[in-house]
């Protein structure tokens, strides 16, 4: 393919063209292609496997990303596949490709973040490999789980009248990144400048240090619920309920003002960078909160929750997917999230 085509079809776009050139042959291969995780049949439970590459100057920028923040995010945004399957995650294995100008001790730091990590998410470390790279840093790490097989949450089981949650809060990663990409600008014109992020520290760390929210999945299994479907948001709200939606045959509705954002990024958002809040919640990406759905049945378990909110529910699929803006206009929504072939 020309590049041109590549940037056409984007990320998604070109795991769809692999996807159709491949099946499935074994008969302990229940999932492959198409969701956060791989699924196979490993007897009483089936067994999660997912994986995720971070390549220097794509999807991190040394200029402001600690080694040791890296370490910890490369295992957390694995170890989130593994959360939106409803599973547990139990080992990963580290590739690494490295170039010259790193040195021992830079290694080591990349390491004590990975294993902050392990510590954090209870995960052991069993192995991997480790190549030279002619320029820049690539990781690549591997995430192995597990699920009871009739709890197992995938993208394609949503329901019409489901209702649709997430966790925590939306677009401060996105607004860390703007943060951190004026800071580095700042800093490349005139390095005695200081970057200014006191006053940003919540947005910054939801850029540089995000967190898989196995807290939530615990807490589910602990009320007796099992989601509907589920998706990790690492490419943006709109981007990953277009997922569900379209893997479920379903259409959906987002109310605006159910949508969670915290304070300081929607003020960050409208005063500092003057972009409109809903923009960085629907589109922004790397916030690695949880979307899934639940039954009516599972409100009640659920609606008082700290750290789970209800923005809409499932709609028939002839009635697409919108959101209710505040003002009580019908939008329809647009999948506008972070492209990791295009960068943006």
């Amino acid at each position: 393919m020309s590049e041109e085509t590549i940037n056409t079809l984007g990320e998604f776009g070109i795991i769809n063209r692999i996807a159709e050139k491949f099946e499935n042959k074994n008969e302990s291969t229940i999932k492959g292609i198409g969701d956060d995780a791989a699924v196979i049949d490993c007897g009483e439970k089936y067994q999660l496997i997912s994986t995720d590459c971070l390549m220097e100057s794509v999807h991190f920028d040394l200029h402001y990303v600690p080694l040791k923040h890296l370490g910890y995010k490369a295992v957390a945004v694995n170890i989130s596949d593994i959360a939106a399957m409803n599973g547990t995650p139990k080992q990963i294995t580290v590739n690494l490709g490295i170039s010259p100008r790193f040195t021992l001790e830079a290694i080591d730091e990349l390491y004590n973040g990975i294993k902050l990590a392990c510590e954090a998410f209870n995960v052991d470390l069993i192995g991997g490999d480790t190549s030279s790279s002619p320029s820049g840093l690539f990781i690549s790490i591997t995430a192995i789980g597990e699920v009871d097989k009739e709890k197992v949450s995938y993208r394609n089981g949503a329901k019409e009248n489901d209702i649709i949650c997430t966790t925590g809060d939306l677009g401060g990663a996105y607004i860390g990144l703007n943060i951190l990409e004026r800071e580095k600008q700042v800093f490349l014109e005139n390095d005695k400048i200081q970057p200014q992020l006191d006053d940003h520290a919540y947005s910054v760390g939801r850029q540089l240090k995000p967190e898989a929210r196995m807290d939530v999945i615990y807490d589910l299994k602990d009320a007796g619920v099992v989601p509907t479907s589920m998706i990790d948001i690492s490419d943006g709200l709109a981007s990953e309920l277009f997922h569900i939606t379209s893997q479920s045959n379903c259409g959906a509705t987002l109310y605006e003002d159910k949508i969670p954002v915290s304070d300081k990024v929607y003020k960050t958002a409208v005063d500092v960078f003057k972009i409109d809040p809903i923009t960085c919640m629907m589109n922004g990406g790397e916030d690695y909160e949880l979307l899934f759905t639940v039954k009516q049945e599972d409100y009640d378990k659920i609606k008082n929750h700290p750290d789970i909110s209800v923005i809409g529910h499932i709609q028939p699929k002839e009635n697409g997917v919108s959101l209710i803006t505040k003002a009580g206009n019908v939008v329809p929504i647009e999948a506008q999230g972070w492209d990791h072939i295009n960068k943006k």
